[in-house]
């Protein structure tokens, strides 16, 4: 088995996905789907196996470690910073699944040249992370929320973690 040398961003991605994903999922189907590398997915597993974030046979997140890491650590090691304005795609507070719960001037978007929304620059987990999200709601839902977790004031944080923590119990056990 190789050295954990610490987790990677996309890391939380593929576990956010497998959550998103139904039980029978392959590897192969999470590479593409993630415009990952299947080389990619498999040392991402590994890493989540020995940070103790999924079961030994790397089928079944543990939620509750996972919710723990993203609670209290995403925000420190992988921070975001507000970057320029950009055309993009909304994120954090300024995703759908928050934006009726704040009101705020600043817009915040994962860079896209298609996006139709001008906010400032959010550095998504990964560089194909748009790519993934926009066949994908609920994994878009988890990556906006995990960005408010990043990003977001304590009140912002607070809701994002209420509602990562209800879509959490809302997928498979």
């Amino acid at each position: 088995m190789k050295a954990h040398n610490g987790m990677r961003p996309h890391d939380v991605v593929v576990l956010l996905k497998i959550i998103c994903s139904d039980k029978n999922w392959l590897s192969k189907d999470l590479a593409a789907s993630l415009h990952i590398s299947n080389s990619e997915i498999s040392e991402s597993l590994n890493r989540s196996m020995i940070a103790k974030l999924i079961s030994p046979d790397k089928r079944v997140v543990f939620k509750t470690a996972l919710y723990g890491f993203i609670e209290h650590g995403l925000k420190f090691v992988f921070p975001a910073e507000p970057g320029p304005i950009l055309r993009g795609l909304p994120t954090a507070h300024s995703a759908p699944i928050l934006k009726n719960f704040f009101v705020a001037d600043e817009q915040y978007v994962w860079p896209d040249a298609g996006g139709k929304v001008k906010g400032q620059a959010i550095t998504p987990l990964y560089p194909n992370q748009v790519l993934a999200v926009k066949h994908d709601e609920r994994l878009y839902d988890m990556l906006a929320l995990t960005d408010a977790i990043r990003v977001g004031k304590a009140r912002e944080q607070k809701k994002a973690l209420e509602l990562l923590k209800i879509t959490f119990e809302s997928v498979y056990a």
